[in-house]
């Protein structure tokens, strides 16, 4: 089966990125009658596209010369993805020294909606590994780092979030209904560290806290993980959630955070 004969594949949508790759660094402005060309189309075709997209903000139009370029919609989708690889490849240094020096897994992440996305994983080196992976999605308000990103929300915010969340299907011991989310929500905003044994995995002990960048937002969080089943009295050492606060602070720094 081709492309084209694909019922899930958009025309409109390919047809308007097939308008944004005509423009290269040796063509960084284009005519319409260029595009049209580049699609193989008419330029009435053609128009429909790049009418589009420059009301979007995707395309500038030179009126004078009747010429189009990238918009600034563009840089800023751009921006977004060149500051997520910018975040993994500083905090990875700082991850690994965090997890050889306390024994334990360590992660970062982000939030993307009511979920936490896994973007950088250093298991422990005895082996004991949980699990969660790179790329790895799992409910924010039922994880440590899922918690510290939440808190940093405004409670219209989270409302808004959450306003359709199906709270029957909450993972672990999470909150159970909107009042509950708001409950922890509302206790997790005066804390540095977010501490959890047992709560969503059976036996995985966690603690987190946030990263902020230069303008003092939290951009990501990090945490230490580690199975603590079959202790007397399962519980994050004040030393392992020192050294969580310690990498937070030189990962917050290197992204420009000048505390105090």
């Amino acid at each position: 089966m081709g492309e084209s004969d694909d019922r899930y594949l958009v025309p409109g949508l390919i047809r308007g990125l097939d308008v944004l790759q005509a423009f290269t660094p040796e063509r960084p402005s284009l005519s319409l009658s260029d595009i049209a060309r580049h699609l193989g189309v008419s330029r009435s075709a053609a128009f429909r596209s790049v009418y589009t997209l420059a009301s979007l903000g995707f395309l500038l139009q030179d009126r004078r010369e009747e010429r189009y370029a990238l918009g600034p919609a563009v840089l800023r989708l751009g921006h977004g993805y060149l500051a997520t690889r910018e975040l993994v490849e500083i905090a990875l240094p700082v991850l690994e020294q965090l997890r050889d020096e306390s024994g334990w897994s360590a992660h970062l992440a982000v939030r993307e909606g009511s979920s936490v996305l896994y973007m950088l994983r250093l298991p422990a080196l005895n082996g004991l590994n949980s699990i969660v992976h790179v790329g790895s999605r799992l409910p924010a308000a039922a994880t440590t780092m899922g918690r510290v990103l939440l808190a940093d929300l405004s409670e219209a915010a989270l409302i808004k979030l959450y306003r359709d969340e199906d709270f029957s299907r909450a993972p672990g011991r999470s909150p159970r209904s909107q009042a509950a989310l708001l409950k922890q929500w509302d206790a997790d905003r005066g804390r540095e560290m977010i501490v959890q044994v047992g709560e969503f995995e059976t036996g995985m002990a966690s603690a987190a806290t946030p990263v902020r960048d230069m303008t003092g937002a939290v951009v990501a969080a990090i945490n230490l993980t580690r199975l603590v089943t079959g202790q007397p009295s399962p519980q994050v050492p004040d030393d392992i959630q020192a050294q969580v606060m310690q990498a937070a602070a030189r990962l917050s720094c290197l992204l420009g955070w000048r505390s105090g």
